[in-house]
């Protein structure tokens, strides 16, 4: 099973570029995890070629946030949000369930520039960490997605000047560590132990790319039962379209 997850900072603008359609064309990845895609429907951006999809888009602001998963074969379920209003209002949670194991396409809150939404996305990652230990009561799960959060040092070009800075708190840091106690293996970290790995890299600089500025906030965790079972996992430094970079695993 190969899975991609992509933060593409708005669809209309990656469907132009043609982008997510020679993805799909390739029918390289069984499973397209899509983040930021800030529509309601895809209508004629994308011929699907196969794919089945689902869409979760803010209710609350039009044109913000949102998430769509592909997929090659019709899931048994899916399941929309983590069951908790405000945070499904905006669109950021998708749970497909496979034969065996459950595929969540998820995207973070962003804390903010001025932290003012640190407490939100606080709350955010106990409850999504709960819906997460439920399902994995039933079968492992796969999580995947844009996480708004550098994990250590090595996850980001400039920790020391960052230090504090939304996406680099303590407090985000430290829930990726709960994530790991809890069991969820950071599936890039299996087969990379090195730093200069970027996922994302801000618009505010022209050179941030050029130069590798950049941040690791995408990611893909795996419950611990399948940790033996990812054969890959990577980022696709490559591709354009968006500010964000792909991330693959592959497991059995």
């Amino acid at each position: 099973m190969k899975i991609l997850s992509w933060n593409v900072n708005g669809l209309r603008s990656v469907a132009r570029k043609n982008e997510i359609q020679k993805i799909i064309n390739s029918q390289i990845y069984d499973v397209i995890l899509l983040q930021e895609t800030k529509i309601e429907e895809i209508n004629k951006l994308i011929e699907t070629n196969g794919y089945v999809y689902y869409i979760m888009h803010s209710t609350v602001k039009k044109g913000y946030s949102g998430v769509i998963t592909f997929c090659k074969e019709t899931p048994i379920n899916v399941i929309y949000g983590i069951g908790h209003e405000k945070y499904d209002n905006e669109g950021r949670v998708i749970t497909i369930e496979l034969k065996d194991y459950f595929i969540v396409n998820s995207y973070f809150p962003n804390s903010r520039r001025d932290l003012s939404r640190l407490d939100f996305k606080k709350d955010f990652n106990e409850k999504i960490l709960e819906f997460l230990e439920k399902l994995r009561k039933r079968k492992p799960v796969v999580i995947g997605g844009d996480f708004n959060v550098a994990h250590t040092d090595l996850d980001i070009a400039r920790p020391k000047q960052n230090d504090g800075n939304a996406g680099f708190t303590r407090e985000e840091r430290a829930f990726v560590d709960k994530f790991i106690e809890k069991g969820y293996i950071d599936t890039f970290r299996l087969f990379n132990k090195e730093g200069g790995n970027y996922s994302w890299w801000t618009y505010l600089y022209k050179s941030a790319k050029a130069n590798n500025i950049a941040w690791r906030i995408d990611y893909f965790l795996v419950s611990s039962e399948l940790k033996n079972k990812v054969k890959a996992a990577g980022i696709i430094k490559k591709q354009e379209g968006s500010d964000h970079a792909p991330v693959f695993v592959e497991v059995d």
